[in-house]
């Protein structure tokens, strides 16, 4: 009877002590979630701020560069030429040219077995919304797909079976040329669990080759705001 009651005893010892650990992981966890928000949210206030100072440098170089202009000093119209031609290029109104990466997707060669789901195996504009994604997050200064410049206004969406991009149709097999860092363009691209990764594991052709130097075409479609103007300075 004894000996029952001291194990019941030593039983319920360590059950308490577990219930005592785990209170206190679960305490410190709670504790430390607020602390990994806050600096998450610091180190983006950092970019922020520096992203701002950036601005404002480049806003200050152009009024400079604008005043020079004004006062007839030597060397203004040049000056004005060169923010032009950024400011063309920006608008991916002038075709582009530099180092930068060449990307190839095609649906999956797979012969489909009876009752398999073909859209499994083909490529979507979501999968395509992703590569692009993927590049300008490393950095890609001007991007086409089969020859259409991507602008702040195109719209990648999904039409029937096909992929609409300017409005144009899009089939594959799709390349996409990037201009930027080549390593930092196929690295992000074929990451440990990125999209690529996602896209062979369906059998789908999915290819990155850098280039010394690429072409990416200007846009060839009308660029018209009818509801916006540029704003004056303090409105």
């Amino acid at each position: 009877m004894n000996r029952g009651r001291i194990s019941i005893a030593v039983v319920l010892f360590f059950l308490g002590m577990m219930v005592a650990v785990q209170f206190r992981s679960t305490q410190k966890l709670q504790q430390n979630t607020p602390i990994a928000r806050a600096q998450e949210l610091t180190t983006r206030l950092k970019e922020v701020k520096e992203e701002r100072d950036t601005l404002l440098a480049e806003v200050k170089d152009l009024r400079n560069k604008l005043d020079e202009a004004g006062a007839g000093k030597r060397g203004a119209n040049k000056a004005l030429r060169d923010e032009l031609d950024k400011a063309r290029m920006q608008a991916g109104t002038v075709s582009a040219n530099g180092p930068g990466v060449q990307v190839t997707l095609n649906d999956s060669p797979k012969e489909l077995n009876p009752g398999e789901d073909p859209n499994l195996y083909i490529l979507h504009e979501e999968d395509l919304l992703k590569v692009i994604n993927e590049l300008r997050a490393g950095g890609a200064e001007a991007i086409s797909i089969n020859g259409q410049r991507l602008l702040a206004t195109s719209e990648i969406r999904c039409a029937g079976n096909t992929i609409l991009v300017n409005t144009k149709k899009i089939v594959p097999p799709v390349v996409i040329l990037a201009t930027g860092d080549p390593d930092a363009l196929k690295s992000g691209l074929e990451i440990k669990g990125g999209i690529f990764e996602q896209l062979q594991f369906w059998g789908l052709v999915a290819e990155v080759k850098k280039m010394d130097n690429v072409v990416v075409p200007a846009f060839s479609g009308p660029v018209t705001f009818n509801y916006s103007k540029p704003a004056k300075e303090g409105e």
